[in-house]
């Protein structure tokens, strides 16, 4: 018969991990053991691949609470595997890893939808500052908010539904990515009138940092492509200040 300790060490086993997950995709064996085991020393659960396409194919198989790549990575580069998980997940905070220094590829990593991006080299003690500091702001802004719980939105021939994610109109039904829903619902509480850049960023981004903000431009972007179909909703971007939403009231049809 099993003693009262085994019983518990079995318990114990069974129940599901609650220590963080994080996903590292680094091809430096080196890099990758080093980083590894000081995550573990942290207690954080660690899954690690050596190449963008294993990693890509374990961020499908698992469920993460953040996610670190290598941008010069062989089969499938960092930038494009980070590129394929945000079409349908901007959730999931992303770092970058890489010995690119250039401002153009810090920017082509924000687009790309990191939420950092750390130069190589670097220390131990700044990547686990950054880890604990994205981690603390995105269980912020998954808190219940007081303010604002409507989840239902109309905008010309459009109604959002922030809850679950869809943008439908009389024959079309698209799905958007919760920054999407986020940012636009963010626009139709500020229809007609400006919205602030750093009120958006600090919002849906948790940031007001410069980087965050050529992220958004391309939300923006995608934004304006979900409802390029009726031409009476318009995002001007007011330079310097903001965006704005339009939308422009319907002819009345003759009888």
């Amino acid at each position: 018969m099993e003693n009262v300790m085994e019983k518990r060490v079995k318990k114990e086993r069974s129940k599901p991990s609650q220590k963080p997950r994080i996903l590292l995709v680094e091809d430096d064996p080196n890099l990758s053991y080093v980083i590894r085991e000081y995550l573990e020393m942290l207690n954080f659960e660690t899954t690690s691949c050596s190449d963008g396409e294993a990693g890509l194919q374990a961020y499908y198989r698992g469920k993460y609470n953040m996610i670190i790549l290598d941008v010069m990575m062989p089969k499938k580069d960092g930038f494009s595997v980070a590129e394929d998980i945000r079409k349908t997940d901007d959730a999931t905070p992303i770092i970058f890893l890489t010995a690119k220094t250039l401002k153009e590829d810090r920017i082509r990593g924000f687009q790309a939808g990191c939420d950092d991006y750390i130069t190589k080299p670097f220390s131990t003690e700044e990547l686990s500052l950054r880890i604990n500091a994205i981690l603390k702001r995105c269980m912020n802004n998954r808190k219940p908010q007081s303010e604002n719980n409507q989840k239902l939105y109309e905008l010309g021939i459009y109604k959002l539904d922030v809850e679950n994610l869809t943008l439908t109109s009389k024959n079309s039904k698209q799905m958007v990515t919760r920054k999407e829903a986020a940012l636009l619902k963010l626009l139709c509480l500020y229809k007609n009138k400006l919205l602030p850049r750093e009120t958006a960023l600090n919002k849906v981004w948790g940031s007001d940092d410069y980087f965050f903000g050529r992220s958004m431009d391309v939300f923006m972007t995608k934004l304006r492509k979900h409802l390029r179909l009726d031409p009476r909703i318009c995002i001007t971007n007011i330079h310097g200040s903001g965006f704005k939403l339009e939308v422009k009231d319907a002819k009345p049809q003759k009888v």
